[in-house]
């Protein structure tokens, strides 16, 4: 036990630095009564770009890649897309897109540029990755002209035609190879508002960081088979893989790896449940993801 007079200094410790802390924190401003400035919007650190621009928190784009990205965009875009991108001669609404929201410095824009997209008439752009990320620069620009996303209405976002994603959905979709409105889809519209279906169809790959919670199940793990040169095989749940190594967890929990240039002849397969649904979101265009969901939102 602690003699009482160590006690009794460790209370006199605690008091001194509670003292010290105090004179060093300065004291709130006086309440005048007037009404309170708004909350400004923050977010936990550490969270990646694309979080930021949904929660509405994301810094504003450089003024000058603006600039720079509106005249490549007036050039080579406007025609279709419309000046400000929010829709012109046939092309779709590039502020409302899901791919431009996710999209940094032209990572996912820059694809669909480059290469164009035959079917829906838009040709390929032989452009610089620095004219794409100025393009990109430029339509972050746009989105934050509208606003928050994040505060749209949940009757906003339906707006598709569910007939059309039903067969969109068994057709060109593919969607119906692996769910079934009456199997693992079945009431899927009463588990989640339209909101978070249509994000959970988009980007089912969900994260969590701090102070926010995960939206729905985990997404199912990504599975793996290693069969080296002699023959013999082991299969798992992948832990991890680049050009060096791989490594993954057996179904009795044990662990194993293998660098790859110590075993020439390893033959790496790796089975990712959700590809179909990343391949998907380079294909969707607006309507389909619109009328996709409207579908989802019958299935209650």
């Amino acid at each position: 036990m602690l003699h009482a007079k160590a006690i009794h200094a460790g209370v006199l410790l605690l008091g001194l630095m509670a003292t010290r802390l105090g004179a060093q924190t300065p004291a709130p401003p006086p309440n005048t009564g007037g009404p309170n400035p708004p909350a400004k919007k923050t977010a936990p650190p550490g969270l990646p770009p694309e979080v930021l621009k949904l929660l509405g928190v994301a810094p504003p784009e450089d003024p000058a890649a603006v600039e720079r990205g509106t005249k490549e965009f007036v050039t080579n875009c406007a025609f279709c897309h419309g000046s400000s991108a929010t829709g012109g001669e046939g092309g779709p609404d590039l502020v409302r897109s899901v791919l431009v929201m996710h999209d940094e410095k032209g990572d996912k824009i820059g694809p669909v540029i480059l290469q164009g997209r035959p079917q829906k008439g838009m040709p390929k752009f032989p452009m610089s990755q620095a004219q794409i990320a100025d393009i990109s620069a430029f339509l972050h620009a746009q989105i934050q002209k509208t606003g928050n996303r994040m505060s749209y209405e949940i009757r906003n976002v339906i707006t598709g035609d569910p007939h059309a994603g039903e067969a969109y959905f068994t057709g060109a979709g593919k969607c119906n190879t692996c769910h079934s409105p009456n199997g693992d889809l079945a009431g899927i519209a009463n588990k989640y508002d339209a909101v978070t279906l249509q994000s959970r169809f988009l980007y089912p790959k969900t994260f969590t960081f701090p102070g926010m919670p995960a939206v729905g199940p985990p997404p199912p793990p990504t599975k793996v088979m290693v069969t080296l040169s002699s023959g013999e095989s082991f299969s798992g749940t992948l832990k991890h893989v680049d050009n060096f190594s791989v490594s993954l967890y057996d179904s009795s929990g044990e662990y194993h790896s293998w660098l790859l240039d110590r075993n020439p002849g390893i033959k790496v397969e790796i089975h990712d449940p959700l590809a179909a649904h990343i391949a998907l979101l380079q294909k969707y265009s607006d309507t389909d993801m619109h009328n996709v969901l409207a579908y989802l939102e019958t299935l209650k």
